[in-house]
């Protein structure tokens, strides 16, 4: 019988010890580490948000406390044909969202992109005018956030309107409407949800001439006495850019005009830099796979510490103004679903997450909790 338990306690011991170090030595989820400092978001795709992707779920519940989607509000799929809405795929997003009890963002109500073509034309293929326009607009708006009134805390209203050069994008929008559809789209979204969030959204801005141009946008916006709550920065980044001093700079220059900031669409990029026109006609033939597409084995070590740096330094600046962001929301769950897996050349293999694509936390996951842990 002494035998007998003493053998039952060598074992209770042993996985003691096997198992003690390493829970002591887990890593604590990204939403607890930052808890006090502001949220952490996670763009989600359909077989994620429909809880089908078993590899991400996980992930999802663990470490992020917001979700954005990827694209089930986007026009063409909520908003398919004249008359016609499908709120099937934005419905069960919105209740994942509600079921974990994650802060949901909506993307995007105004956009350039991912817009039908019929928003644009009458019945005979011909430009609408200006009123047809902004009537459509505004049903857009208002049925859409109205839907989800109280349910979707923030709205990405206008996204990525103005041009690396500070000026306004030649969209449709401008052209039929003019420079006032951003005030009107920020009018018609408050109207339909007076408490929710409203945020212009848009890429590069850690760019000085372009980040100029969006903070002339805001103040006149503000001087209007247009509800706008904060300003989006996507946050696609690649390992040499942005410096820290123009992150720094573009939070502070956003901060000094009273609004929220959030970093919405984080990924860094590790791949060699394409132009975005020149990339959509490229081809990956055996000679260029070396050059645009070089890790199709698995991320050098090397490259990945890399990456781990330049996301410690990234998180580094938005600690320091913690004070006015409110959330860091990645664009994408694994490299597995990363966009710039396939953007501007088709079949790259790219590596900008945090999670490889089995789900397994990276460097760069460490290296982003160590950047919080150390300020403690």
């Amino acid at each position: 019988m002494k035998r007998y338990f003493f053998s039952i306690l060598i074992t209770l011991l042993l996985v003691a010890f096997a198992v003690g170090p390493a829970q002591h030595a887990q890593t604590p989820s990204l939403k607890d580490a930052f808890k006090s400092d502001f949220l952490i978001g996670a763009a989600l795709n359909r077989r994620q948000f429909s809880e089908q992707d078993l590899r991400a779920l996980p992930i999802i519940k663990s470490h992020f406390n917001s979700i954005s989607p990827e694209n089930q509000l986007k026009w063409m799929y909520v908003h398919p044909r004249p008359g016609v809405y499908d709120f099937e795929g934005a419905d069960r997003y919105v209740a994942f969202g509600e079921k974990y009890g994650m802060f949901v963002i909506g993307h995007t109500l105004v956009w350039h992109n991912q817009t039908p073509d019929w928003v644009f034309l009458d019945n005979k293929g011909n430009p609408v005018d200006r009123e047809t326009l902004l009537n459509r607009l505004k049903d857009h708006i208002q049925t859409v956030v109205g839907r989800y009134k109280g349910k979707i805390k923030g709205w990405d209203v206008v996204n990525e309107a103005v041009n690396a050069d500070g000026t306004l994008r030649q969209s449709k929008w401008l052209k039929i409407i003019g420079e006032d559809y951003i005030a009107q789209a920020f009018k018609f979204a408050h109207e339909a949800d007076p408490q929710a969030e409203l945020y212009y959204n848009d890429y590069s801005l850690e760019d000085e001439p372009k980040r100029n141009g969006a903070v002339r946008l805001i103040q006149k916006l503000q001087e209007q006495g247009v509800k706008i709550t904060g300003v989006g920065l996507q946050g696609h980044n690649r390992l040499t850019w942005p410096t820290r001093e123009q992150q720094d700079a573009t939070i502070t220059a956003f901060a000094n005009l009273g609004i929220k900031v959030s970093i919405t669409e984080l990924d860094v990029d590790v791949l060699p830099r394409v132009d975005e026109e020149a990339g959509r006609k490229i081809k990956l033939t055996p000679e260029l796979q070396p050059k645009l597409n070089p890790y199709t084995a698995g991320l050098p070590e090397t490259v990945s510490d890399e990456q781990a740096r330049k996301y410690a330094e990234l998180f580094a600046v938005y600690l320091k103004h913690r004070d006015v962001i409110d959330r860091v929301t990645f664009w994408g769950v694994t490299d597995a679903d990363t966009w710039l897996n396939n953007f501007p050349v088709r079949g790259r293999t790219n590596y900008p997450l945090l999670f490889d694509r089995n789900g397994k936390a990276k460097t760069a996951l460490e290296a982003v909790i160590n950047s919080r842990l150390a300020r403690r």
